[in-house]
């Protein structure tokens, strides 16, 4: 039985989609089948995997709107193990043409449960908002990792997605957990980056990852080559704290 978790927060640049493809692809080393969902309508998860959007048939955006076989749409990657539905800039109108659909905010979590079985692991990149694209991935979830940078006004919108997370959980999803709050960008040089982190960790206590993504320029200059850092170089500390990230997932579901 495969778990879901979907990586959300609506403030946008804090290593969502940079920790979705290198934790997607981390998995996928340890011999984890896994099958990463880009929800995002700018489509950086799919093309930093090495995904040509102009060739993609079938995106997220026609399994949402068209109820295409979600099967259809997923691809593989150069990772083995590691598979994509990728998006398409259409995505970012995909919120009023679904908002006639019956049961509008499970249109994802049905398309899911075909090929749930499938894999270890299944994680849905969201969109840095939290409207009907991420209510879909959030009520199709069985938890959540927020990605928090170690920047001044990280704690700054938490509350609001911790409250949709709550109304979800009352209304679509009542199974929904946080898997985790994982600390992004964090530069221990810096005595900011080194309060946020004691911060986040007083808030939210056990519920924050022992590991912490490090600020890292292999891991900026990997997507541009098409590839996740584990790939463009596996010695790197990106690459290191996404394995890092990895196993203790894997040790927490176990």
């Amino acid at each position: 039985m495969g778990k879901i978790i979907a990586l959300a927060n609506q403030k946008g640049g804090v290593g969502k989609t940079t920790t979705s493809m290198n934790l997607a692809a981390s998995l996928a080393t340890y011999e984890k089948k896994v099958l990463l969902i880009d929800a995002d309508p700018q489509a950086n998860a799919s093309s930093g995997l090495g995904v040509d959007i102009q060739q993609v048939e079938y995106s997220i955006y026609e399994c949402l709107i068209n109820q295409t076989d979600i099967r259809e749409a997923i691809y593989t990657t150069d990772i083995e193990g590691l598979d994509i539905i990728s998006s398409h800039i259409d995505l970012v109108g995909a919120e009023i043409e679904m908002l006639n659909l019956p049961n509008r905010e499970k249109v994802l979590r049905n398309l899911l449960a075909p090929v749930k079985d499938d894999y270890d692991y299944i994680l849905i990149d969201c969109s840095p908002s939290l409207g009907l694209i991420t209510v879909n991935a959030l009520t199709a979830a069985d938890s959540v990792i927020i990605p928090v940078q170690c920047e001044y006004f990280a704690l700054e919108g938490i509350s609001k997605l911790l409250n949709t997370i709550k109304i979800i959980k009352a209304k679509l999803n009542p199974s929904l957990t946080i898997e985790g709050f994982l600390l992004t960008m964090y530069d221990s040089r810096l005595r900011l980056a080194n309060q946020i982190y004691d911060e986040v960790k007083r808030h939210f206590q056990e519920l924050v990852f022992n590991t912490v993504i490090q600020r890292n320029v292999k891991l900026s200059e990997a997507p541009s080559h098409g590839l996740p850092v584990i790939l463009y170089d596996a010695d790197s500390t990106g690459a290191k704290n996404h394995l890092a990230l990895a196993q203790e997932i894997i040790q927490k579901n176990v």
